[in-house]
């Protein structure tokens, strides 16, 4: 297995790549224990980082986020977002761990003096349902997980400041941004959606008026309850206007 990645990161042309220039993702997931982040651990190496890669010369650096994430995951997400440029001296150089892993041959090589180099790296992240997202390890990585943001595993070098800041940025613009409508199932109860919003938020929120200031929005349809067994009791089943949810987002929900 780690010779595959030998051989593959051996045959690696960085003369087609922007240098000192990469991109880290944070994909974000949601389920009842709360939000989730995609990592994945490389064959040969103890650490995990985020889904990652370069940038071709010629190619937009959104069609680069795409397409690496494509390559990385086998995922194609709807929404993706630049969120932050990281570019701090210290932050680390994942690359120089490969060297030092022995996954590349040759140390004076024109290849690893390019990856060896200082990167400045640029965030996106998306919000995704879990359940309809299911990742797919790539020829250089040995696992690709969903792991619980509460509950991560250790990631390589600036990796967590980057989910965290990816996570700042969810809380600050989360009147701005299809939370709702990417992170949750098609059909939904209230108590789901306040669930969710206060996973971002990490504090309660009072039922009553949560479920006033959403409905009053106007970008819920109501269905069938879901049964539980008690039919009296039972929630009914939401779902979202896409229009005018959409609509919304444009303005800012407001609610919170």
């Amino acid at each position: 297995m780690v010779n595959q990645s030998q051989d593959a990161l051996k045959n690696f042309d960085p003369s087609f790549l922007v240098p000192g220039q990469s991109i880290d993702c944070v994909i974000i997931g949601y389920n009842e224990m709360g939000l989730h982040i995609l990592v994945l651990k490389w064959k040969g190496m103890a650490g995990w980082i985020l889904p990652g890669g370069f940038i071709g010369i010629g190619e937009d650096m959104d069609a680069a986020a795409v397409r690496v994430l494509e390559e990385r995951t086998g995922l194609k997400l709807p929404y993706l977002k630049q969120f932050h440029t990281f570019g701090k001296v210290d932050r680390g150089n994942f690359n120089a761990e490969l060297v030092e892993a022995d996954m590349l041959p040759g140390r004076s090589s024109p290849i690893i003096q390019w990856l060896t180099q200082r990167f400045i790296t640029t965030g996106y992240l998306s919000l995704v349902n879990m359940k309809e997202s299911m990742p797919t390890p790539d020829f250089l990585t040995e696992r690709c997980l969903w792991k619980p943001l509460n509950d991560l595993p250790d990631l390589m070098f600036d990796h967590r400041q980057i989910v965290q800041t990816a996570i700042a940025e969810i809380r600050n613009q989360i009147n701005y941004m299809p939370v709702g409508i990417n992170l949750l199932p098609e059909k939904f109860t209230m108590r789901e959606l306040q669930s969710l919003y206060e996973s971002i938020l990490e504090r309660a929120l009072e039922r009553s008026n949560f479920q006033k200031k959403i409905l009053r929005l106007g970008y819920l349809n109501r269905h069938e309850k879901k049964m539980t067994g008690e039919a009296h009791k039972a929630p009914f089943l939401y779902s979202f206007d896409g229009d005018k949810y959409n609509q919304l987002l444009g303005q800012g929900l407001g609610f919170l």
